[in-house]
């Protein structure tokens, strides 16, 4: 299993280097966000509570050809033991919310397709902001609206280190954290293998995160990893926050 999953993450990087040089001809890429190392402050920001009405606004784009896929709003509703977070697309309408409990792990989440209720509450963003802290986590997750069927999941989160980025709101201090959802199991009975991966420029002055990238690949029976399907290649961008 480990051996595979190598050959499976080699075969990711050597695509993700040429994916600027093989689209060059017809489309442009999107280019990764862009930071400068900065020291770990000391003491280390705490990230800002929760309060109603706290708001962020982002810009999707399709990494492989830069589209505006959607502007999605996403507000703080209620405060307590869950911290429920609306979300409307302004051409997707209405999303599913979602809910952390406590502050910082998530219950349900809707940012992946389709949405997820966990077993027990996932991580958002490292417990310590340090660098090089590395943790791996596990549970179950049922699709939202489909309570009797558990799916594995598992979530192996590694710290990068402190950034400053330039956004569409200005330089931010963040902190650069990569996931990796290696070998979960999906509730389409079709896909016999499942990995996503994604990079987050965290903001705990924001309480969210500036950046979000992230893809999502699987096979289904008779098809290798080299011609493995793709989920969304997308592109979370602050565009402004309250």
């Amino acid at each position: 299993m480990a051996s595979n999953f190598l050959q499976i993450k080699n075969l990711q990087r050597l695509f993700l280097l040429l994916l600027p040089i093989l689209l060059a001809g017809c489309i442009s890429a999107l280019p990764a966000p862009s930071g400068m190392v900065a020291p770990q402050p000391s003491p280390i920001p705490l990230v800002r509570a929760p309060q109603v009405g706290q708001e962020w606004v982002y810009q999707i784009r399709n990494v492989f050809n830069q589209e505006v896929v959607d502007t999605v709003t996403e507000r703080v509703v209620s405060v307590g033991p869950e911290i429920r977070i609306a979300r409307i697309g302004a051409k997707a309408g209405a999303l599913p919310d979602e809910i952390q409990a406590p502050w910082g792990f998530v219950l349900q989440d809707s940012h992946w397709k389709p949405p997820q209720r966990f077993e027990k509450p996932m991580p958002l963003w490292p417990e310590q902001l340090l660098a090089g802290q590395n943790a791996f986590y596990k549970t179950q997750y049922q699709v939202l609206g489909y309570p009797d069927s558990q799916y594995y999941w598992g979530l192996s989160m590694s710290a990068i280190g402190w950034e400053k980025v330039s956004s569409p709101i200005g330089q931010v201090l963040t902190f650069h954290y990569q996931n990796e959802i290696p070998y979960f199991q999906s509730n389409d009975v079709f896909r016999v293998q499942n990995i996503r991966e994604e990079e987050v420029w965290f903001s705990p002055e924001i309480g969210r995160w500036v950046y979000r990238r992230g893809f999502g690949r699987y096979i289904t029976p008779g098809v290798y990893w080299a011609n493995a399907y793709w989920e969304d290649y997308w592109q979370w961008e602050l565009i402004s926050w309250k």
